[in-house]
């Protein structure tokens, strides 16, 4: 209770979980965008709770690597060398998970180029999937996402409690922004190749990560930001043309 005190009172440690809380936001996006994606495959009464058990698993995942920190930490340790790399378990991890994601993200961008070879539309979001393997699927990128969040974490501050409030914080904004970015990509058919550019990108960061090549995060984003803004005013310009039509 102390120690709690003592950081409540302390500027650095104010600065340091606003910080953290920001970073872990921005780093859930990824997984947000994944979730989003796969659950509006499934038929329309079971999304919101594929949703809630999804961010659910991310929470209990985080919060239980949190109670595993010494050994989080040691997740960075090579465990073997090739080609002059040595790689650690979190490498590992990374590689799995962006293999996963390239994988899945080509699956759903040729499935939505060409819907009709597949006999499933990812658009209208009637594509089969069972109920199980969509949770099976969102296990696994929570799995990476979280790893990958709290070695963020541990690498910005010493502070568990500081750690604790980061992750609640950014679980809880996935929570909330869960349904309305997931209604909003079934609105949207073109969000839909958009996002899955994103996963795109964003497997293909995590296997150049996990290989020893560091992306700078802030690119990324940039990169997603940027290409967001067009694709809202590509969807303005429409917008305004069908008006002018009507």
């Amino acid at each position: 209770m102390q120690d709690i005190m003592m950081l409540v009172q302390d500027p650095a440690a104010w600065v340091a979980l606003v910080t953290l809380v920001v970073m872990e936001v921005v780093l859930g996006i990824d997984n947000l965008i994944f979730i989003s994606i796969l659950t509006n495959k499934l038929p329309p009464e079971n999304r919101d709770k594929a949703r809630k058990i999804g961010i659910g698993l991310a929470l209990v995942m985080r919060l239980g690597l949190l109670g595993t920190v010494a050994w989080i930490v040691q997740l960075t340790n090579p465990v073997f060398e090739l080609f002059g790399h040595g790689f650690s378990w979190k490498d590992l991890i990374l590689i799995a998970g962006g293999l996963f994601l390239v994988w899945k993200a080509t699956k759903e961008i040729h499935h939505n180029v060409d819907p009709i070879d597949h006999k499933e539309d990812m658009v209208g979001g009637a594509a089969a999937m069972s109920f199980s393997a969509a949770i099976g699927q969102i296990l696994l990128l929570d799995l990476v996402f979280s790893v990958d969040s709290i070695i963020t974490a541990v690498g910005m501050t010493p502070h568990l409690p500081i750690m604790v409030i980061a992750v609640l914080a950014a679980v809880t904004v996935m929570l909330v922004a869960a349904n309305p970015l997931a209604n909003f990509i079934e609105k949207n058919p073109t969000i839909v190749m958009l996002a899955l550019a994103f996963l795109l990108m964003i497997g293909t960061t995590l296997i150049a990560e996990g290989m020893g090549f560091h992306v700078p995060k802030g690119y990324i984003y940039a990169a997603m930001a940027f290409s967001a803004l067009v694709e809202v005013l590509n969807m303005v310009a429409r917008n305004a043309r069908q008006r002018k039509r009507g």
